[in-house]
Protein backbone atom coordinates (compact mmCIF):
# COMPACT_ATOMS: atom_id res chain seq x y z
CA UNK A 1 0.00 0.00 0.00
CA UNK A 2 1.64 2.83 -0.73
CA UNK A 3 1.20 6.32 1.25
CA UNK A 4 -1.86 7.51 -1.15
CA UNK A 5 -3.90 4.46 -0.51
CA UNK A 6 -2.71 4.56 3.40
CA UNK A 7 -4.20 8.59 3.56
CA UNK A 8 -7.24 7.40 1.67
CA UNK A 9 -8.12 4.92 4.44
CA UNK A 10 -7.49 6.84 7.61
CA UNK A 11 -9.36 9.54 5.89
CA UNK A 12 -12.60 7.35 6.01
CA UNK A 13 -11.96 5.40 9.23
CA UNK A 14 -15.12 5.83 11.46
CA UNK A 15 -12.02 4.94 14.21
CA UNK A 16 -10.40 8.40 13.65
CA UNK A 17 -11.38 10.94 15.88
CA UNK A 18 -12.73 14.39 14.11
CA UNK A 19 -9.95 16.73 15.39
CA UNK A 20 -7.40 14.03 13.87
CA UNK A 21 -9.67 14.07 10.03
CA UNK A 22 -9.00 17.72 10.21
CA UNK A 23 -5.50 18.09 10.71
CA UNK A 24 -5.32 15.31 7.75
CA UNK A 25 -7.35 17.38 5.70
CA UNK A 26 -5.39 20.57 6.50
CA UNK A 27 -2.21 19.06 4.59
CA UNK A 28 -1.51 20.87 0.96
CA UNK A 29 2.34 19.66 1.04
CA UNK A 30 2.57 16.71 -0.73
CA UNK A 31 5.96 16.13 0.06
CA UNK A 32 4.34 16.04 4.40
CA UNK A 33 1.88 13.79 3.50
CA UNK A 34 4.00 11.68 2.09
CA UNK A 35 6.71 12.02 4.98
CA UNK A 36 3.46 10.69 7.31
CA UNK A 37 2.08 7.80 5.28
CA UNK A 38 5.33 6.25 3.27
CA UNK A 39 5.75 3.31 6.19
CA UNK A 40 5.05 2.39 9.50
CA UNK A 41 6.52 4.21 12.40
CA UNK A 42 9.31 1.26 12.83
CA UNK A 43 9.31 -0.54 16.10
CA UNK A 44 12.74 -1.91 17.95
CA UNK A 45 14.60 -2.44 21.01
CA UNK A 46 13.90 1.25 21.82
CA UNK A 47 10.30 1.04 20.93
CA UNK A 48 8.78 3.75 19.10
CA UNK A 49 9.93 7.19 18.65
CA UNK A 50 8.70 9.58 16.09
CA UNK A 51 7.32 13.49 15.68
CA UNK A 52 3.77 13.74 17.25
CA UNK A 53 0.88 13.73 14.10
CA UNK A 54 -1.69 11.67 12.02
CA UNK A 55 -0.33 8.94 9.96
CA UNK A 56 1.54 5.47 9.80
CA UNK A 57 4.84 7.67 10.36
CA UNK A 58 4.06 9.47 13.20
CA UNK A 59 3.54 9.26 17.10
CA UNK A 60 -0.70 9.16 17.72
CA UNK A 61 -2.80 7.05 19.74
CA UNK A 62 -3.62 4.83 16.48
CA UNK A 63 -0.13 3.95 16.32
CA UNK A 64 0.19 3.42 19.91
CA UNK A 65 -2.67 1.72 20.51
CA UNK A 66 -1.13 -0.98 17.39
CA UNK A 67 1.99 -1.52 19.30
CA UNK A 68 0.48 -1.98 22.58
CA UNK A 69 -1.94 -4.50 20.38
CA UNK A 70 1.58 -6.39 19.19
CA UNK A 71 2.74 -5.97 22.59
CA UNK A 72 -0.21 -7.68 24.49
CA UNK A 73 -0.71 -10.67 21.45
CA UNK A 74 3.33 -11.22 22.01
CA UNK A 75 3.27 -11.24 25.86
CA UNK A 76 -0.33 -13.78 25.55
CA UNK A 77 2.12 -16.27 23.39
CA UNK A 78 4.31 -16.52 26.27
CA UNK A 79 4.83 -17.35 29.84
CA UNK A 80 5.50 -14.48 31.16
CA UNK A 81 3.47 -12.72 33.94
CA UNK A 82 0.23 -10.92 32.33
CA UNK A 83 1.28 -7.78 33.92
CA UNK A 84 2.63 -4.29 32.70
CA UNK A 85 3.66 -1.09 34.63
CA UNK A 86 3.33 2.08 32.90
CA UNK A 87 4.82 5.47 33.14
CA UNK A 88 5.07 8.60 31.37
CA UNK A 89 7.43 12.00 31.09
CA UNK A 90 5.94 15.19 30.76
CA UNK A 91 5.77 15.35 26.46
CA UNK A 92 2.75 16.73 25.09
CA UNK A 93 0.10 13.65 24.39
CA UNK A 94 2.36 11.03 27.52
CA UNK A 95 -0.35 10.69 29.66
CA UNK A 96 -3.05 10.10 26.98
CA UNK A 97 -0.91 7.94 25.26
CA UNK A 98 -0.23 6.38 28.54
CA UNK A 99 -3.59 5.73 29.10
CA UNK A 100 -4.67 4.25 25.71
CA UNK A 101 -1.63 1.75 26.35
CA UNK A 102 -3.81 0.57 29.49
CA UNK A 103 -7.15 0.31 27.60
CA UNK A 104 -5.57 -1.98 25.00
CA UNK A 105 -3.63 -3.98 27.52
CA UNK A 106 -7.18 -4.44 29.59
CA UNK A 107 -8.91 -5.77 26.62
CA UNK A 108 -6.71 -8.20 26.27
CA UNK A 109 -6.59 -10.01 29.59
CA UNK A 110 -3.23 -7.88 30.82
CA UNK A 111 -3.30 -6.04 33.83
CA UNK A 112 -2.13 -2.65 32.89
CA UNK A 113 -0.78 -0.23 35.99
CA UNK A 114 0.01 3.35 35.56
CA UNK A 115 2.40 5.61 37.73
CA UNK A 116 -0.74 8.18 39.28
CA UNK A 117 1.82 11.04 38.03
CA UNK A 118 4.73 11.43 35.47
CA UNK A 119 7.63 9.75 37.01
CA UNK A 120 11.33 8.85 35.69
CA UNK A 121 12.35 6.00 33.20
CA UNK A 122 14.01 4.54 36.01
CA UNK A 123 10.97 4.49 38.56
CA UNK A 124 9.75 2.34 35.82
CA UNK A 125 12.35 0.10 35.18
CA UNK A 126 12.24 -0.46 38.92
CA UNK A 127 8.78 -0.75 39.19
CA UNK A 128 8.67 -3.55 36.31
CA UNK A 129 10.61 -5.81 38.79
CA UNK A 130 9.01 -4.71 41.80
CA UNK A 131 5.93 -5.33 41.09
CA UNK A 132 6.85 -8.73 39.35
CA UNK A 133 5.17 -7.53 35.88
CA UNK A 134 6.28 -9.21 32.03
CA UNK A 135 7.09 -6.43 30.67
CA UNK A 136 7.06 -2.30 30.94
CA UNK A 137 6.26 0.95 28.94
CA UNK A 138 7.47 4.02 29.69
CA UNK A 139 6.31 6.92 27.21
CA UNK A 140 8.82 9.42 26.44
CA UNK A 141 11.20 10.34 23.83
CA UNK A 142 13.48 11.01 26.19
CA UNK A 143 16.00 13.98 25.11
CA UNK A 144 14.33 14.41 21.88
CA UNK A 145 12.86 18.08 20.05
CA UNK A 146 9.28 18.83 21.73
CA UNK A 147 7.52 17.83 18.42
CA UNK A 148 8.63 14.40 19.22
CA UNK A 149 7.25 11.23 21.62
CA UNK A 150 8.20 8.01 22.57
CA UNK A 151 7.14 4.67 23.69
CA UNK A 152 10.10 2.56 25.20
CA UNK A 153 9.03 -1.27 25.88
CA UNK A 154 10.99 -3.23 29.04
CA UNK A 155 11.31 -6.45 29.35
CA UNK A 156 10.47 -8.57 32.91
CA UNK A 157 14.29 -7.83 33.72
CA UNK A 158 13.70 -4.48 33.74
CA UNK A 159 15.79 -3.69 30.66
CA UNK A 160 14.85 -2.30 27.49
CA UNK A 161 13.51 -5.13 25.55
CA UNK A 162 16.08 -7.72 23.68
CA UNK A 163 16.81 -7.10 19.99
CA UNK A 164 14.77 -11.41 20.09
CA UNK A 165 11.94 -9.99 21.66
CA UNK A 166 11.53 -6.82 19.77
CA UNK A 167 12.00 -8.31 16.31
CA UNK A 168 8.44 -10.65 17.87
CA UNK A 169 6.84 -8.00 19.00
CA UNK A 170 7.13 -6.20 16.02
CA UNK A 171 6.14 -9.63 13.64
CA UNK A 172 3.18 -9.21 16.45
CA UNK A 173 2.28 -5.89 14.97
CA UNK A 174 2.22 -6.22 11.19
CA UNK A 175 0.22 -8.53 11.57
CA UNK A 176 -2.71 -5.96 12.46
CA UNK A 177 -4.98 -3.78 10.66
CA UNK A 178 -4.39 -0.39 12.48
CA UNK A 179 -7.85 0.04 13.10
CA UNK A 180 -9.76 -3.32 12.74
CA UNK A 181 -7.39 -5.45 14.72
CA UNK A 182 -7.39 -3.17 18.05
CA UNK A 183 -8.89 -4.25 20.79
CA UNK A 184 -10.27 -1.10 23.40
CA UNK A 185 -11.48 -1.58 27.11
CA UNK A 186 -13.48 1.38 28.89
CA UNK A 187 -10.72 3.37 30.73
CA UNK A 188 -13.09 3.94 33.87
CA UNK A 189 -14.35 0.26 33.48
CA UNK A 190 -11.31 -1.28 33.41
CA UNK A 191 -9.82 0.39 36.56
CA UNK A 192 -12.85 0.30 38.45
CA UNK A 193 -12.82 -3.80 37.73
CA UNK A 194 -9.05 -3.85 38.57
CA UNK A 195 -7.93 -4.70 34.61
CA UNK A 196 -6.22 -1.58 35.08
CA UNK A 197 -4.66 -0.17 38.79
CA UNK A 198 -3.04 2.76 39.92
CA UNK A 199 0.73 1.63 41.46
CA UNK A 200 0.70 2.85 45.23
CA UNK A 201 3.44 5.45 46.74
CA UNK A 202 5.04 2.07 47.84
CA UNK A 203 6.57 1.31 44.69
CA UNK A 204 8.39 4.95 44.48
CA UNK A 205 9.11 4.74 47.88
CA UNK A 206 11.57 1.69 47.50
CA UNK A 207 12.82 2.81 44.61
CA UNK A 208 14.07 5.68 46.37
CA UNK A 209 15.18 3.52 49.09
CA UNK A 210 17.24 1.65 46.69
CA UNK A 211 18.52 4.32 45.19
CA UNK A 212 19.69 5.63 48.23
CA UNK A 213 21.27 2.25 49.70
CA UNK A 214 23.35 3.03 46.73
CA UNK A 215 25.66 5.74 49.02
CA UNK A 216 29.18 5.08 47.99
CA UNK A 217 30.46 7.98 51.02
CA UNK A 218 28.94 6.22 54.58
CA UNK A 219 31.37 8.32 56.46
CA UNK A 220 30.05 11.67 54.86
CA UNK A 221 29.19 14.23 57.23
CA UNK A 222 26.88 17.15 56.60
CA UNK A 223 28.72 19.68 54.36
CA UNK A 224 27.03 22.19 53.20
CA UNK A 225 26.81 21.82 49.33
CA UNK A 226 25.15 24.25 47.57
CA UNK A 227 23.14 22.80 44.08
CA UNK A 228 21.30 24.60 41.11
CA UNK A 229 19.04 21.74 39.93
CA UNK A 230 16.82 21.50 36.17
CA UNK A 231 14.47 19.23 34.85
CA UNK A 232 14.12 20.50 31.97
CA UNK A 233 10.53 20.78 32.40
CA UNK A 234 10.36 16.71 32.18
CA UNK A 235 9.84 14.19 34.82
CA UNK A 236 13.06 14.66 37.54
CA UNK A 237 11.86 17.22 40.01
CA UNK A 238 9.93 15.12 42.81
CA UNK A 239 13.04 12.33 42.74
CA UNK A 240 15.47 14.09 42.75
CA UNK A 241 14.58 16.48 45.52
CA UNK A 242 13.84 13.75 47.31
CA UNK A 243 16.91 11.33 47.15
CA UNK A 244 18.92 14.98 47.59
CA UNK A 245 17.32 15.80 50.83
CA UNK A 246 18.15 12.30 52.11
CA UNK A 247 21.56 12.85 51.75
CA UNK A 248 21.39 16.05 53.35
CA UNK A 249 21.68 17.95 50.19
CA UNK A 250 19.09 20.60 51.37
CA UNK A 251 20.49 23.70 49.65
CA UNK A 252 18.91 23.61 46.19
CA UNK A 253 17.94 25.84 43.80
CA UNK A 254 15.67 25.05 41.05
CA UNK A 255 15.56 26.86 37.87
CA UNK A 256 12.18 28.47 38.37
CA UNK A 257 11.83 28.18 34.34
CA UNK A 258 12.20 24.77 33.73
CA UNK A 259 10.87 23.93 37.25
CA UNK A 260 7.09 22.62 36.05
CA UNK A 261 6.31 19.99 33.74
CA UNK A 262 5.66 21.44 30.08
CA UNK A 263 5.75 19.11 27.12
CA UNK A 264 6.94 22.31 24.47
CA UNK A 265 10.09 22.98 26.57
CA UNK A 266 9.69 26.62 25.74
CA UNK A 267 13.05 27.66 27.41
CA UNK A 268 14.91 24.82 25.85
CA UNK A 269 13.67 23.09 22.33
CA UNK A 270 16.00 20.58 22.44
CA UNK A 271 16.19 19.26 26.32
CA UNK A 272 19.02 17.70 26.19
CA UNK A 273 22.01 18.12 29.21
CA UNK A 274 24.24 17.27 26.62
CA UNK A 275 23.56 20.43 24.80
CA UNK A 276 24.73 24.06 26.14
CA UNK A 277 21.26 25.75 24.71
CA UNK A 278 19.47 23.10 27.55
CA UNK A 279 21.58 24.46 30.37
CA UNK A 280 21.76 28.16 29.61
CA UNK A 281 18.83 29.05 32.07
CA UNK A 282 20.68 27.30 34.83
CA UNK A 283 24.48 28.42 34.11
CA UNK A 284 22.60 31.94 34.19
CA UNK A 285 21.31 31.20 37.45
CA UNK A 286 24.65 29.89 38.73
CA UNK A 287 26.24 33.39 38.47
CA UNK A 288 23.84 34.85 40.76
CA UNK A 289 23.69 31.57 42.90
CA UNK A 290 27.16 30.68 43.06
CA UNK A 291 27.09 27.02 43.57
CA UNK A 292 29.23 24.18 43.93
CA UNK A 293 27.36 22.35 40.84
CA UNK A 294 24.35 22.95 38.14
CA UNK A 295 22.92 19.22 37.63
CA UNK A 296 20.27 19.01 34.78
CA UNK A 297 18.25 16.16 34.40
CA UNK A 298 16.34 15.42 30.58
CA UNK A 299 12.42 14.84 30.63
CA UNK A 300 12.10 11.61 31.51
CA UNK A 301 14.71 11.86 34.17
CA UNK A 302 17.51 9.13 32.60
CA UNK A 303 20.50 11.40 31.91
CA UNK A 304 21.91 13.68 34.38
CA UNK A 305 24.54 16.61 32.53
CA UNK A 306 26.59 19.04 35.25
CA UNK A 307 28.46 22.31 34.97
CA UNK A 308 30.93 22.48 37.92
CA UNK A 309 32.86 26.32 38.89
CA UNK A 310 36.26 26.88 37.05
CA UNK A 311 37.98 30.26 36.23
CA UNK A 312 35.12 32.20 37.79
CA UNK A 313 32.51 31.07 35.47
CA UNK A 314 30.74 27.68 34.99
CA UNK A 315 31.98 24.83 32.66
CA UNK A 316 30.08 22.05 31.39
CA UNK A 317 31.46 18.65 31.78
CA UNK A 318 31.04 15.85 29.25
CA UNK A 319 28.99 12.26 30.09
CA UNK A 320 32.96 10.66 29.64
CA UNK A 321 34.61 13.00 32.06
CA UNK A 322 31.79 12.66 34.54
CA UNK A 323 31.83 8.69 34.06
CA UNK A 324 35.52 8.70 34.51
CA UNK A 325 34.72 11.07 37.55
CA UNK A 326 32.41 8.96 38.99
CA UNK A 327 34.43 5.19 38.53
CA UNK A 328 37.19 6.52 40.16
CA UNK A 329 35.31 8.29 42.88
CA UNK A 330 33.19 4.75 43.97
CA UNK A 331 36.36 2.66 43.58
CA UNK A 332 38.54 5.20 45.68
CA UNK A 333 36.46 5.34 48.26
CA UNK A 334 34.72 1.87 48.38
CA UNK A 335 38.53 0.64 49.10
CA UNK A 336 39.52 3.11 51.28
CA UNK A 337 36.25 1.99 53.25
CA UNK A 338 36.44 -1.63 52.89
CA UNK A 339 33.40 -1.83 50.63
CA UNK A 340 34.84 -3.05 47.80
CA UNK A 341 33.11 -6.63 46.57
CA UNK A 342 35.42 -9.31 45.29
CA UNK A 343 36.31 -9.44 41.85
CA UNK A 344 34.52 -6.23 41.09
CA UNK A 345 33.23 -5.26 37.60
CA UNK A 346 32.19 -1.96 35.95
CA UNK A 347 30.49 -1.58 32.44
CA UNK A 348 30.90 1.12 29.64
CA UNK A 349 30.41 0.64 26.15
CA UNK A 350 32.02 0.64 22.70
CA UNK A 351 31.50 4.40 22.36
CA UNK A 352 32.91 5.57 25.39
CA UNK A 353 36.01 6.94 26.67
CA UNK A 354 38.60 4.86 26.45
CA UNK A 355 40.00 6.18 29.54
CA UNK A 356 38.06 3.82 31.73
CA UNK A 357 40.54 1.27 30.98
CA UNK A 358 43.77 2.63 32.88
CA UNK A 359 41.28 3.32 35.65
CA UNK A 360 39.93 0.14 36.29
CA UNK A 361 43.38 -1.70 36.07
CA UNK A 362 44.73 0.64 38.77
CA UNK A 363 41.45 -0.64 41.02
CA UNK A 364 41.72 -3.74 40.06
CA UNK A 365 38.19 -3.76 38.47
CA UNK A 366 37.39 -5.65 35.84
CA UNK A 367 36.17 -3.60 32.66
CA UNK A 368 33.53 -4.89 30.28
CA UNK A 369 32.39 -3.01 27.28
CA UNK A 370 29.05 -3.72 25.28
CA UNK A 371 27.22 -2.56 22.50
CA UNK A 372 25.53 1.02 22.60
CA UNK A 373 22.76 1.44 24.46
CA UNK A 374 22.33 1.26 28.22
CA UNK A 375 19.96 -2.14 27.90
CA UNK A 376 23.48 -3.80 27.37
CA UNK A 377 25.13 -2.49 30.34
CA UNK A 378 21.71 -3.86 32.12
CA UNK A 379 22.26 -7.30 30.52
CA UNK A 380 25.27 -7.61 32.08
CA UNK A 381 23.89 -6.87 35.78
CA UNK A 382 21.41 -9.52 34.89
CA UNK A 383 24.42 -12.47 34.18
CA UNK A 384 25.97 -11.24 37.43
CA UNK A 385 22.28 -11.82 39.34
CA UNK A 386 21.86 -15.23 37.68
CA UNK A 387 25.36 -16.42 38.84
CA UNK A 388 24.72 -15.12 42.52
CA UNK A 389 27.17 -12.06 42.42
CA UNK A 390 25.29 -9.35 41.31
CA UNK A 391 27.20 -7.07 44.22
CA UNK A 392 30.07 -7.29 41.60
CA UNK A 393 28.71 -4.72 39.66
CA UNK A 394 29.72 -1.58 40.91
CA UNK A 395 29.11 0.74 38.16
CA UNK A 396 28.32 1.18 34.63
CA UNK A 397 28.46 4.28 31.87
CA UNK A 398 28.00 5.47 28.52
CA UNK A 399 29.21 8.39 27.31
CA UNK A 400 25.55 9.92 26.32
CA UNK A 401 25.14 11.28 30.19
CA UNK A 402 23.90 7.39 31.68
CA UNK A 403 25.33 6.68 34.74
CA UNK A 404 24.26 3.70 37.21
CA UNK A 405 25.56 2.30 40.09
CA UNK A 406 23.82 -0.49 41.88
CA UNK A 407 21.38 -3.53 40.56
CA UNK A 408 18.38 -1.99 41.67
CA UNK A 409 17.15 -0.77 38.07
CA UNK A 410 18.31 -1.79 34.30
CA UNK A 411 18.41 1.39 32.61
CA UNK A 412 20.17 4.68 32.97
CA UNK A 413 19.46 6.76 36.21
CA UNK A 414 19.49 10.19 36.48
CA UNK A 415 17.92 10.18 40.32
CA UNK A 416 21.17 7.52 41.11
CA UNK A 417 23.54 9.77 39.26
CA UNK A 418 22.36 13.04 40.80
CA UNK A 419 23.35 11.60 44.17
CA UNK A 420 26.31 10.17 43.11
CA UNK A 421 27.73 13.28 41.34
CA UNK A 422 26.45 15.51 44.69
CA UNK A 423 28.24 12.71 46.80
CA UNK A 424 30.88 13.09 45.02
CA UNK A 425 31.10 17.26 44.57
CA UNK A 426 30.78 17.13 48.64
CA UNK A 427 33.74 14.49 49.07
CA UNK A 428 35.89 16.52 47.02
CA UNK A 429 34.70 19.86 48.60
CA UNK A 430 35.68 18.42 51.99
CA UNK A 431 39.24 18.68 50.46
CA UNK A 432 39.13 21.55 48.89
CA UNK A 433 38.92 20.53 45.74
CA UNK A 434 36.15 21.08 42.76
CA UNK A 435 35.33 18.78 40.30
CA UNK A 436 36.67 20.65 37.89
CA UNK A 437 40.10 20.07 39.25
CA UNK A 438 39.83 16.53 40.24
CA UNK A 439 39.30 15.80 36.34
CA UNK A 440 42.48 17.90 35.75
CA UNK A 441 44.27 15.19 38.42
CA UNK A 442 42.48 11.97 36.72
CA UNK A 443 44.08 13.79 33.38
CA UNK A 444 47.72 14.26 35.07
CA UNK A 445 47.74 10.63 36.14
CA UNK A 446 46.26 8.62 32.82
CA UNK A 447 46.50 10.44 30.05
CA UNK A 448 44.07 13.66 28.40
CA UNK A 449 41.72 11.55 26.52
CA UNK A 450 38.94 13.60 24.51
CA UNK A 451 35.70 12.26 22.88
CA UNK A 452 33.70 13.90 20.89
CA UNK A 453 30.11 13.10 19.16
CA UNK A 454 28.91 14.28 15.28
CA UNK A 455 25.37 13.44 13.59
CA UNK A 456 24.71 13.59 10.13
CA UNK A 457 20.46 14.01 9.74
CA UNK A 458 19.12 12.00 6.92
CA UNK A 459 15.35 13.52 6.89
CA UNK A 460 12.63 12.85 4.65
CA UNK A 461 10.89 9.90 3.16
CA UNK A 462 14.59 8.38 1.60
CA UNK A 463 16.87 9.15 4.58
CA UNK A 464 16.74 5.52 5.97
CA UNK A 465 17.72 4.20 2.22
CA UNK A 466 20.53 6.94 2.14
CA UNK A 467 21.81 5.65 6.03
CA UNK A 468 22.16 1.95 4.59
CA UNK A 469 23.60 3.22 1.46
CA UNK A 470 26.34 4.79 3.14
CA UNK A 471 26.96 1.83 5.28
CA UNK A 472 27.30 -0.39 2.43
CA UNK A 473 29.49 1.35 0.62
CA UNK A 474 32.17 2.10 4.00
CA UNK A 475 31.86 -1.91 4.12
CA UNK A 476 33.00 -2.04 0.50
CA UNK A 477 35.52 0.69 0.49
CA UNK A 478 37.19 0.93 3.70
CA UNK A 479 39.26 3.50 3.95
CA UNK A 480 43.14 3.01 4.38
CA UNK A 481 43.80 6.35 5.61
CA UNK A 482 42.19 9.18 7.87
CA UNK A 483 43.43 12.82 8.29
CA UNK A 484 46.64 11.55 6.66
CA UNK A 485 46.88 9.08 9.39
CA UNK A 486 46.80 4.92 8.90
CA UNK A 487 43.92 2.93 9.76
CA UNK A 488 45.78 -0.09 11.52
CA UNK A 489 42.29 -1.56 12.26
CA UNK A 490 39.06 -1.92 10.65
CA UNK A 491 36.32 -3.43 12.81
CA UNK A 492 32.63 -4.30 11.80
CA UNK A 493 30.59 -4.97 14.23
CA UNK A 494 28.39 -6.99 12.21
CA UNK A 495 30.92 -10.25 12.26
CA UNK A 496 29.65 -11.11 15.86
CA UNK A 497 32.25 -13.79 15.86
CA UNK A 498 35.28 -11.29 15.71
CA UNK A 499 34.27 -9.03 18.12
CA UNK A 500 32.56 -11.84 20.70
CA UNK A 501 29.75 -8.93 20.99
CA UNK A 502 25.85 -9.79 19.33
CA UNK A 503 25.67 -8.16 15.77
CA UNK A 504 25.49 -4.62 14.91
CA UNK A 505 25.64 -1.99 12.32
CA UNK A 506 29.01 -0.43 13.69
CA UNK A 507 32.26 0.74 11.91
CA UNK A 508 35.51 1.24 13.63
CA UNK A 509 38.47 2.44 12.50
CA UNK A 510 41.52 2.37 14.82
CA UNK A 511 44.35 4.99 14.15
CA UNK A 512 48.01 4.43 13.82
CA UNK A 513 48.42 7.13 16.29
CA UNK A 514 45.71 5.63 18.98
CA UNK A 515 42.80 7.26 18.21
CA UNK A 516 39.59 6.10 17.05
CA UNK A 517 36.38 6.76 14.94
CA UNK A 518 33.17 5.02 14.82
CA UNK A 519 30.68 5.43 12.34
CA UNK A 520 26.90 4.39 13.67
CA UNK A 521 22.90 4.62 12.28
CA UNK A 522 21.03 6.11 15.49
CA UNK A 523 18.36 3.23 16.86
CA UNK A 524 16.01 5.98 17.38
CA UNK A 525 15.97 8.86 15.04
CA UNK A 526 17.48 9.90 10.91
CA UNK A 527 21.40 9.98 11.64
CA UNK A 528 24.47 8.62 11.38
CA UNK A 529 26.64 9.17 14.83
CA UNK A 530 30.30 9.22 14.58
CA UNK A 531 32.07 9.14 18.19
CA UNK A 532 35.78 10.56 18.30
CA UNK A 533 38.43 9.42 20.36
CA UNK A 534 42.04 10.76 20.64
CA UNK A 535 44.76 10.89 23.16
CA UNK A 536 47.31 13.42 24.24
CA UNK A 537 49.66 15.34 26.21
CA UNK A 538 46.81 18.03 26.65
CA UNK A 539 43.23 18.90 25.68
CA UNK A 540 44.57 21.14 22.90
CA UNK A 541 46.85 18.29 21.14
CA UNK A 542 43.97 15.84 21.49
CA UNK A 543 41.35 18.11 20.29
CA UNK A 544 43.21 18.82 17.37
CA UNK A 545 43.29 15.53 16.35
CA UNK A 546 39.58 15.29 16.74
CA UNK A 547 39.04 17.96 14.72
CA UNK A 548 41.37 16.67 11.54
CA UNK A 549 39.32 13.33 12.18
CA UNK A 550 35.59 15.21 12.08
CA UNK A 551 36.82 16.02 9.04
CA UNK A 552 37.57 13.21 7.45
CA UNK A 553 34.13 11.79 8.49
CA UNK A 554 32.36 14.79 7.16
CA UNK A 555 33.61 12.67 3.13
CA UNK A 556 32.81 9.66 4.34
CA UNK A 557 29.49 10.60 4.84
CA UNK A 558 28.72 11.68 1.24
Amino acid sequence: MDYKENFAKWLTSPVLEEQDAEELQGITDAAELEDRFCRDLAFGTGGLRGKLGVGTNRMNIYTVRKATQGLADYLNQTDLPKRVAIAHDSRNGSERFSRETARVLAANGITALLYPRLQPTPALSFAVRDLGCGAGVCVTASHNPAEYNGYKVYGADGCQITLEAADAVQKCIEALDLFADIRLADYETALAEGRIQVIGEDTLERFLQAVQAQQVDREAGEEALRVVYTPLNGSGLECVEKILGRIGVTDVTVVPEQKMPDGNFPTCPYPNPEIRQAMERGLALCETVKPDLLLGTDPDCDRCGIAVPHGGSYVLMTGNEVGVLLLDYICRVRLQQGTMPQNPVAVTTIVSTRMADPVCRKYGVELRRTLTGFKFIGEQIGLLEKQGHAERYIFGFEESYGYLSGSHVRDKDAVNAAMLICEMARWYKRRGKTLYEAMQELYAEFGVYQNELHSTAYEGADGMARMNAIMAHLRQNSPAELAGWKVQQTVDYQNSAATGLPGANVLEYRLENGASLMIRPSGTEPKIKVYLSAVGESVEKAKAVNAALAAAAGGLLQ
